[in-house]
């Protein structure tokens, strides 16, 4: 015997607003999922430490970095791992 489970347009209507506001949510600035890539600055700003200092962190590979165009992003799950002490 199989169980059936009838949904009505209140149902749908609910779940509309729900799915809604998550979206709206997760593209909000600053709201939902972090940014996955942060420019120099943002680095700098988040280590406490100056542009010659962040140069040698690229230097000497502690940390890992892409350029796109004249602009260095690094990835926050590396800079997590700099800060958890588990960098080079």
């Amino acid at each position: 015997m199989t169980a059936i489970e009838l949904i009505t347009r209140e149902d749908l209507r609910e779940f509309k607003s729900e799915l809604l506001t998550e979206i709206k949510l997760l593209l909000q600035p600053g709201q939902g999922q972090s940014k996955k890539w942060l420019k120099s600055n943002e680095v700098r700003k988040l280590l406490g430490i100056s542009p010659g200092t962040l140069q040698n962190l690229r230097i000497n590979g502690t940390l890992r970095f892409s350029k796109v165009g004249s602009i260095m992003y690094y990835k926050l799950e590396d800079i997590n791992k700099i800060l958890e002490g588990e960098g080079k």
